[in-house]
């Protein structure tokens, strides 16, 4: 029975943590977006409609600090009505009233493993799009660059995607069986017929031999293309916008061209990064209330919102930090959350 009123308070805590930073997190992003109301046909309402597209990305993001904040306040309120002191006369150990908040952070994160894999990267994708089409633009990456992939013979150069079965500025380098160029193939537009067609229109064709260029015109030319429309689009979205498993399939496609594949590799491991992180806040926010409370709710609460928030920098500078240096991104994603949980971990031994 103790373990499940603590339960039950902490589940209300948590709710209570929703309630204060998910509409607060969403209200910086809609402020973000209301700069570029009027561009295009970009208005107030699509505004909006942006912003509760993301909501279910948000609130994975503040999850961690959802656990942080929610249990601290929910044991800090058990604490000030000495229930915590009640039940450590009765026998009950840190660790022990520990399994309480740990037990309903764990259907947390079953709830943002739901979210991240089926919810949370369509909406956001969609949103993207959204957005993109009623500001008139289209998927670009890279300025002038464009998106660049290859394979074993070929290097693609797509210089912006219009939608899911159309692209522009193409660019195909094809090599020999020594590397050199073989063949350049530059069009103007490009209908992604099937899995393995394309259908370019408006194409140049420069064929390099015996130390001699030629050129050849076609109004259409269909080519074997090695990457799906899956993985184009794919390329044309932000890392984190992909669901788990569409990081893992890509970054095998991208290891399995020659690509590198470390920033996706590193959004992946950060998702199980931030799951840990979770944890890691749970564990934190229990010795966290185990001392003197005299302090007030009101402080510890402001204390533990300082650590979220220095929690949360650090993690960000760790991971810019590490993707720079081109560390192990697994070690870069996860060390954070490992770290957190360590030091919880030695405070709650203390308090005990």
């Amino acid at each position: 029975m103790i373990y499940r009123y603590i339960s039950i308070q902490v589940f209300i805590g948590f709710l209570i943590a929703i309630a204060v930073l998910l509409p607060l997190f969403s209200f910086f992003d809609l402020l973000e977006e209301l700069d570029d109301v009027g561009r295009g046909t970009y208005r107030i309402s699509d505004a909006f409609l942006y912003t509760a597209m993301l909501l279910p990305r948000r609130f994975i993001q503040i999850a961690p600090f959802v656990a942080l904040l929610g249990t601290v306040s929910a044991l800090g309120k058990l604490a000030i009505h000495s229930e915590l002191i009640a039940m450590r006369v009765a026998g009950l150990s840190p660790w022990r009233i520990s399994i309480a908040p740990l037990s309903v952070g764990i259907l947390l994160l079953l709830g943002v493993a739901i979210l991240e894999q089926f919810v949370a990267p369509q909406l956001q994708q969609k949103a993207i799009t959204y957005r993109a089409i009623a500001l008139e633009q289209s998927a670009e990456l890279g300025g002038n660059l464009g998106i660049w992939t290859r394979n074993e013979k070929n290097i693609l150069r797509i210089g912006q995607i219009i939608h899911n079965k159309k692209a522009a500025d193409i660019e195909i380098l094809q090599l020999d069986q020594e590397d050199f160029l073989a063949a350049h193939i530059q069009a103007q537009t490009a209908e992604i017929i099937d899995n393995e067609t394309w259908e370019l229109s408006n194409v140049i064709v420069r064929t390099f031999e015996n130390n001699q260029i030629l050129a050849i015109r076609h109004n259409t030319l269909n080519w074997t293309s090695f990457v799906s429309p899956e993985d184009i689009a794919t390329l044309t979205k932000p890392p984190e916008s992909l669901s788990p498993l569409e990081l893992f399939r890509h970054v095998e496609f991208l290891r399995s061209t020659g690509q590198d594949a470390d920033s996706y590799a590193l959004a992946l491991w950060r998702k199980i990064g931030s799951a840990l992180m979770t944890i890691a806040m749970l564990l934190l926010s229990i010795p966290f209330v185990f001392g003197s409370i005299r302090s007030g709710l009101s402080n510890k609460l402001v204390f533990a919102s300082l650590i979220g928030i220095a929690v949360y920098l650090l993690d960000q500078i760790i991971a810019n930090t590490g993707l720079i240096l081109q560390l192990n991104p697994a070690l870069i994603a996860l060390a954070p959350g490992f770290t957190m949980i360590i030091l919880a971990h030695l405070w709650l031994n203390r308090t005990y």
